[in-house]
């Protein structure tokens, strides 16, 4: 039986989390060009434009943030 420290176990580990495109961050290539379509196609309610671009970039920010605090937890592993 194998020891979970085998380096050999861990490289296939490895191999198979690196399967497909890494669509978490594909996600700014979304947001990228949605901001400017809420401000260009809601120009007669600024209402609305304001409260949605607010919550599609907070999500933006959030999303980052996200990111950025799983590259340093694995990382640190």
């Amino acid at each position: 039986m194998a020891s979970p420290s085998n380096p050999s176990n861990q490289e296939a580990t490895v191999r198979r989390q690196n399967k497909g495109p890494p669509y978490k961050f594909l996600v700014p290539l979304i947001y990228a060009p949605v901001l400017p379509l809420i401000r260009l196609t809601l120009r007669k309610s600024p209402v609305l434009r304001d409260r949605l671009f607010t919550i599609v970039l907070a999500g933006a920010f959030i999303h980052g943030g996200y990111l950025v605090s799983d590259i340093y937890d694995a990382e640190s592993k």
